[in-house]
């Protein structure tokens, strides 16, 4: 176990490292951050001291170390277009974003794996049919063209729900969240089913798909002659072993669902950070730009981490495998 955890590290730190060049990279190709922030009015003398403010005038390879360590201790210098800490900023957004991605991804577990099992369980019904069909429109549909209809017929026709902002917050300890407002609760209700139609159909679909490859194993064979009931062959015994999968996928579309909120937030002009990173990439606010990136590579690692530590807690036949390799 100790050395499965620590090869897993050392790849999260290879991962970090090359996602930190690359967005260090952004610096030295994007334009010149001693332009955007002195204008193209400033003389040769302003800009020589600039670039040595900003350490622009040491060797490449100094940059990048002064980069990744300011990186690793959260610091990303400021913005080109507030003039804020980077830092700052992704803390305001981030609370957000995550509060968007963990609606959406729970909507999509309470709706998906039921859907799934259901499908798997009663093919051929006409629901199932229903679920099937809308699975196809939900994969099919892109989700800022899913948005723009649901903002028009219930935010512009119907009137139900707002069609931008997150609503009334309330702080705690410096962290926001409109989940404890009715009014947060209002907004948040079409991003979040925009963000989870995507992710809801894949559960389905992947729940379905696993469940009837469970079903014609041998064990349930067995346990079918051994003549347990269906409920507790389908959810005692089939569904616990169709969900480790799943787990495994859900897991890593969590990072997918903060990571390209991107589109979802511009369409609602929710304020996340995938809206802050549309407003960089259009004022090329290349701070903001590498925070984000790494910042979400961090989230992808960290979750693919407590991915696998769960797959191998649950499975039994990796550590089955672990140990007769030692």
């Amino acid at each position: 176990m100790f050395a499965f955890i620590l090869r897993r590290l050392m790849q999260a730190a290879i991962v970090m490292v090359t996602v930190a060049f690359i967005s260090f990279m952004l610096f030295q190709y994007v334009g010149d951050p001693v332009v955007f922030l002195l204008g193209q009015d400033a003389t040769p003398e302003q800009v020589r001291e600039m670039r040595e403010a900003l350490g622009l005038d040491k060797p490449f390879i100094v940059q990048f170390w002064h980069f990744l360590a300011n990186a690793v201790q959260g610091e990303f210098g400021l913005s080109l277009r507030q003039g804020a800490s980077v830092s700052r900023l992704i803390a305001e957004r981030f609370p957000a974003t995550l509060e968007l991605a963990l609606v959406a991804a729970g909507m999509a577990l309470v709706l998906g794996i039921p859907m799934g099992v259901y499908a798997a369980l009663r093919r051929g019904t006409f629901l199932t049919q229903v679920f099937m069909t809308v699975s196809l429109l939900g994969v099919s549909l892109p989700t800022f063209l899913i948005g723009i209809l649901l903002i028009l017929v219930f935010a512009v026709n119907l009137g139900w729900f707002p069609s931008f902002g997150r609503g009334e917050v309330v702080s705690i300890g410096g962290w926001t969240t409109g989940l404890l407002t009715a009014k947060g609760w209002h907004h948040i209700a079409m991003p979040a089913t925009t963000l989870a139609i995507f992710q809801l159909t894949l559960i389905m679909r992947l729940v379905r798909a696993e469940m009837l490859e469970v079903l014609r194993t041998d064990y349930i064979k067995f346990a079918r002659a051994r003549g347990l009931t269906d409920r507790a062959i389908h959810f005692g015994h089939a569904l616990k072993n169709t969900l480790v999968p799943v787990m495994t996928i859900t897991g890593l579309q969590l990072g997918g669902l903060i990571a390209f909120a991107i589109i979802t937030e511009t369409v609602f002009q929710w304020p996340g950070m995938g809206l802050l990173f549309i407003q960089a990439v259009t004022f090329a606010d290349i701070p903001v730009m590498a925070a984000y990136l790494c910042l979400i590579a961090l989230i992808f690692v960290v979750i693919n981490l407590l991915v696998d530590l769960l797959y191998f807690a649950v499975d039994p036949r990796l550590r089955a495998d672990k140990g007769g390799g030692h």
